[in-house]
């Protein structure tokens, strides 16, 4: 029954965002607490729950709002406009190369598997580009997302380092085999971008923009410029990326300083300082309050072992006369279970229970852990509303959740096909 309940809540809440009912605030908030009183919780149960998910994300949510303080006052300061003013001079109006040079530069910067630090970095430099151009503004937050996918496979990243600890194994083992999956995936990606590029050059044109960022900002804007203090606000942007992938600090610990440091460097007078916190007051309570009402929904699924439970029914499902195609099977839901599980749950709940059910039916339980990386929080983390990374994204791109998931997760989808097709072709999985 609390498997019933559990897919009941998170069937609920998507229902309700895509089709724009409620708030996903709102939603995230009222969902599971609603069904967790039909499920028979008490409210102080209910509490419990809910004070122990917003714990368990409180990090992030602090990483969150400084993060977004900090590189929005880096924007201010005019450190990306002679990287924007580059780009715009190279593609030359054209949205096909913005969109290509987007999936490109992101899977280039993911490199390192850290979503937020790529969301970041890849939407302070191409939101005012697409903005200035007029493309669709739900792209580029989907361009981001699809370009992450494949390479969020890479053996360092949080996810594939659950699977590795799952199964017991070593890097090589999970990552070697899926190799050809994902070039095929950075393919279909590319291709993706090529088409959508294709849709807003026939929609738009090739315009000739000369972006001199002198000339295009409002009086405002201008005063916040601090031109002369570019090299040291590059400085010490490039000691917070280092540091960041280094992890020589706690994340949130380094971007509280970073940012803290950043408005007394370019704004050491108070009204400037309360100038830029106002200006992106919005859009940091946007997303930080999103990360805490997603702790409230992660928080109420996972103390009422509601994904515990709905992990065992989804194995249970699974005919023995089918039993060989256990590892495409996995491989085929992987994407849409990011919507379902978080990657805790999924890697150390769902992925022990399906290779120890494989490893009954003679199959090699690696080929469970390579399926599963072909798609749940690996190409799915940055639609799922179980991820803090996905509220960062639509919030720096100002798009509602639901209209990003309604944009992306069907080319999402078809990256987890496309790779597993040639996944099952390569052998990295059998049927």
């Amino acid at each position: 029954m609390l498997s019933f309940f559990g897919f009941a809540t998170i069937g609920i809440f998507l229902a309700l965002i895509i089709t724009k009912r409620l708030s996903v605030i709102t939603a995230l908030v009222l969902v599971p607490v609603a069904i967790g009183f039909m499920a028979g919780f008490s409210p102080k149960e209910l509490g419990e729950m809910i004070l122990a998910g917003i714990k368990q994300v409180a990090p992030t949510g602090i990483l969150l709002m400084f993060a977004v303080l900090y590189f929005a006052t880096m924007l201010d300061v005019g450190l990306f406009d002679p990287i924007i003013a580059g780009i715009i001079r190279y593609v030359q109006g054209d949205p096909l190369k913005v969109i290509i040079g987007t999936a490109i530069l992101t899977m280039i910067v993911h490199l390192d598997g850290d979503g937020t630090a790529t969301f970041m970095i890849v939407m302070s430099a191409f939101l005012p580009i697409y903005r200035q151009l007029k493309i669709n503004k739900r792209i580029l937050p989907g361009i981001v997302a699809l370009s992450v996918g494949p390479l969020h496979l890479v053996p360092w990243s949080g996810t594939s380092a659950r699977a590795i600890s799952t199964l017991k194994t070593d890097a090589t083992q999970l990552f070697n085999p899926n190799i050809p999956a994902i070039l095929a995936g950075i393919a279909w990606v590319l291709a993706v971008a090529y088409w959508l590029g294709l849709q807003e050059r026939k929609r738009l044109g090739i315009n000739q923009l000369d972006y001199v960022h002198h000339e295009n900002l409002t009086n405002e804007q201008q005063a916040l410029r601090r031109p002369k203090l570019f090299w040291l606000n590059a400085f010490l942007t490039l000691a917070l990326i280092t540091t960041l992938v280094k992890g020589w600090v706690p994340t949130p610990a380094l971007f509280v300083v970073a940012a803290a440091l950043a408005l007394l460097i370019n704004y050491p007078h108070l009204p400037d300082q309360q100038k830029v916190l106002r200006s992106h007051g919005n859009n940091i309570f946007m997303v930080s309050s999103m990360i805490f009402a997603a702790g409230v929904f992660s928080g109420i699924l996972t103390g009422s072992k509601m994904i515990d439970a709905m992990a065992t029914s989804l194995v249970s499902l699974i005919p023995q006369q089918h039993a060989a195609w256990l590892p495409t099977l996995t491989a085929v839901t992987s994407m849409p279970a990011s919507l379902l599980f978080t990657p805790d749950a999924y890697y150390f709940g769902v992925v022990p229970i399906l290779s120890q059910s494989a490893t009954q039916f003679g199959i090699d339980p690696l080929e469970i852990g390579r399926a599963a990386l072909l798609g749940q929080m690996t190409v799915g983390f940055p639609v799922s509303p179980l991820t803090a990374s996905t509220f960062l994204l639509v919030g720096l791109a100002e798009v509602d959740l639901g209209e990003h998931q309604k944009f992306t997760i069907k080319w999402a989808l078809g990256t987890t096909l496309v790779m597993t097709l040639v996944a099952l072709l390569t052998g990295s999985i059998h049927v």
